[in-house]
């Protein structure tokens, strides 16, 4: 990769969402254009991209009709929902897909991903299988054991992800998992449940020319599959966090390419356990929009680019809190805002969804504060704050 690349560039994001927003305006202020893709109008990323585009990212056609018309210099996913085969073939052509179209392909599914990382890399992880019918469901959870944790092998930000505490509760795990999932596969994976200490994610940044890096661990926090909220630093001990990094770089090594890599840890009292790898920025990372001199969208463009990164700098105790409609509204406004943000060193992000449903993630509120309790305190007081109502359509 060219380490003087010419600006701007052409990318192309398959997948719009609250993600793919930051990356984009991260992305235009160094001037790029970008051409942002959905399966729905007004997405998030598209009201701040040069163009959109709404198709079937599982359609090879459609795929090949917008690749055809805008002869990106980069495809670059946002999510797994993608027909994955035509990646190979447009990186074939010369377009440069992030991380690889290999490696976009490999960690599309939670099982492939899993058998790379225990199979062939021999890293610890969580006892798994894999199920494909509500039977085989129920014997594999029965030899893995109870509690266990049961969700599909294709999905984003924890969709279809329960605990399962017994056996009669396996049915309703297959039935949520399976109404969760993402793409056109049905198959399932269920895992050991570990007593964790604290998640993390250690946000790793593959350079094409430059030497692997990594940002300061962040902690994070899940109900129903899906994170609540995150905070950085994760204050975990120096010696996990280089286990962690040892971790990270074996598996992106493996994976090859460049961007940014969010790798999901369990922490116990005595162990680092690889969980799960996003080759994107990851939705816990959304508290590097005030933890750090460059957040992870910028360090993924950085990374994409082949610009160099000079300097990390985590700046002090901060978190993030999820802002989550509580019901179905299809014209949607804030209030409360102004009440939100009346606190010293908090900042919110609304993402501009066009309707909302129950707990899908509308916005995010940002903190920094003396420690890490109080920087969570006022990120969770501050989301609090902001409600959904009905609003007529603006347009």
């Amino acid at each position: 990769m060219n380490s003087d690349m010419k600006l701007p560039q052409k990318l192309m994001l398959l997948g719009s969402g609250e993600l793919g927003k930051e990356f984009v305006i991260a992305a235009g202020r160094l001037g790029n254009y970008v051409i942002a893709v959905d399966r729905y109008d007004n997405a998030p990323a598209m009201q701040v991209a040069d163009c959109a585009e709404v198709i079937s990212m599982l359609s090879a056609d459609d795929l090949e009709r917008i690749v055809d018309k805008y002869q990106p210099d980069f495809i670059i996913p946002e999510i797994e929902a993608i027909r994955t085969e035509k990646l190979l073939e447009f990186e074939a052509r010369g377009i440069t897909v992030i991380p690889t179209a290999a490696a976009t392909n490999y960690t599309m599914n939670r099982d492939r991903i899993r058998e790379l990382a225990h199979q062939e890399l021999g890293i610890r992880t969580a006892k798994y299988g894999y199920a494909s019918t509500l039977e085989e469901l129920i014997a594999i959870s029965d030899e893995i054991g109870f509690p266990n944790v049961i969700k599909p092998v294709m999905s984003s930000s924890g969709k279809g992800q329960s605990v399962v505490k017994e056996k009669a509760e396996v049915e309703k795990a297959w039935n949520y998992a399976i109404a969760g999932s993402r793409g056109d596969t049905h198959k399932v994976i269920v895992e050991e449940f570990i007593n964790f200490e604290i998640e993390i994610t250690l946000l790793t940044i593959k350079q094409w020319n430059a030497p692997t890096i990594f940002c300061s661990p962040i902690g994070h926090r899940q109900e129903r599959g899906d994170y609540q909220e995150s905070w950085q630093p994760a204050g975990i001990s120096e010696q996990m966090t280089a286990q962690a990094q040892e971790i990270a770089k074996k598996v992106t090594d493996a994976l090859g390419g460049a961007g940014i890599f969010g790798v999901e840890f369990f922490i116990t009292k005595d162990e680092v356990i690889f969980s799960e790898l996003s080759p994107r920025p990851h939705d816990t990372g959304m508290v590097t929009l005030i933890s750090q001199n460059l957040n992870e969208f910028e360090l993924h463009l950085r990374a994409i680019l082949g610009l160099p990164i000079p300097h990390i700098e985590q700046l002090g105790p901060s978190a993030s809190a999820v802002i989550l409609a509580s019901e179905k509204l299809d014209a949607i406004a804030y209030i409360g805002v102004a009440e939100a943000l009346s606190e010293k060193d908090v900042d919110i992000r609304l993402f501009g969804k066009p309707t909302a449903h129950p707990y899908r993630r509308m916005g995010v509120a940002l903190a920094k504060g003396s420690n890490i309790q109080q920087a969570r305190e006022k990120a969770t007081t501050a989301a609090s704050k902001v409600k959904l109502t009905e609003e007529s359509k603006l347009c």
